[in-house]
């Protein structure tokens, strides 16, 4: 006695609906990659081109209620924006910060800032310029 084969016979009735599910979530996983793709270069480009202020402490000087901070700004002409400076204390806790706006002509601008603290500050770090 011989068993019927449950196999159809190759090549007979086109691909099976396994085939074309694959091949349709391959379209779509390709199309959603690509789609992911481009909206993080989107936002990495504009992060970058859209930063036209960058600064750097050149020195800190602390003392019991305030630090003052030496800042080097480098911007397009004409540009305007801020940066965000803080201070903290021996212990690590943040004592001060404050944001100082630059605007005017002059590409590079080297400014001395006080940043009031609520504590002794041992520190000036510079958390990031943004441009208006």
């Amino acid at each position: 006695m011989s068993t019927a084969s449950t196999r159809l016979p190759e090549g007979r009735y086109g691909r099976s609906s396994d085939e074309r599910a694959d091949r349709t979530l391959k379209v779509v996983g390709i199309a959603l990659g690509a789609l992911l793709i481009a909206v993080i270069g989107y936002f990495a480009y504009h992060y970058i081109a859209a930063n036209k202020i960058s600064a750097e402490v050149i020195s800190f000087d602390p003392s019991d209620e305030a630090v003052k901070v030496t800042l080097a700004v480098e911007k397009e002409a004409g540009a305007s924006g801020y940066c965000t400076v803080r201070s903290q204390a021996a212990d690590g806790a943040e004592v001060g910060r404050a944001d100082f706006r630059f605007d005017g002509d002059a590409g590079r601008i080297t400014e001395v800032v006080t940043l009031r603290t609520t504590a002794p500050g041992t520190t000036a770090e510079l958390l990031g310029c943004h441009a208006d």
